[in-house]
């Protein structure tokens, strides 16, 4: 009979212990390590910005905030134009693919996602966009410093990068 019981307790104990770990909480992986000079890259950027057409700087056509996340590894942008526009991005370094990536969506339902790399200083990011017709093209935005903040720029390409035209170019200031 004390076999029969040690036999029962022992099965008991093993059910018990897969029980517990059937339900124990798993531990969290390691939090990322977003510190590296890769990941600060575009760290430029972060600010509250008040924003401006450089063809008429005037007067601000739209506010910024652009705010670290996640423990560095990534930026949110919140983009809000005078005239109702307003839109979100988040951009982040990938570390695996060497690529930094920009997903950035509006209140009109656009959507653009854009990958490139910091180059001499300026942070480069392209994307393919399609028209309301459906056509294809290339858009480039480039962000870079410059003495009373930061400048983006952007030009489009139909014709596969062979050549470029200006779609904005817009100077972000310190919000006043």
């Amino acid at each position: 009979m004390r076999r029969e019981w040690s036999a029962t307790l022992a099965v008991i104990a093993a059910a018990l212990a897969v029980a517990a770990r059937a339900h124990a909480v798993p531990r969290a992986p390691d939090a990322p390590s977003c510190t590296s000079a890769e990941h600060r890259e575009f760290d430029f950027f972060a600010g509250d910005w008040d924003a401006f057409d450089v063809a008429d700087p005037s007067r601000a056509t739209a506010r910024n905030h652009v705010t670290p996340m996640l423990g560095g590894c990534a930026l949110r942008e919140v983009y809000e134009q005078r005239d109702g526009l307003s839109g979100e991005s988040f951009s982040t370094y990938d570390a695996v693919r060497r690529v930094w990536h920009q997903s950035w969506v509006t209140n009109r339902g656009q959507l653009l996602l854009l990958e490139g790399r910091l180059e001499h200083g300026r942070m480069v990011l392209t994307a393919t966009d399609r028209a309301s017709t459906g056509a294809p093209s290339l858009l480039r935005a480039v962000w870079y410093v410059v003495p009373d903040g930061v400048r983006e720029t952007a030009t489009r390409s139909t014709d596969g990068g062979r050549t470029w035209t200006p779609v904005f170019d817009i100077a972000f200031r310190p919000h006043r």
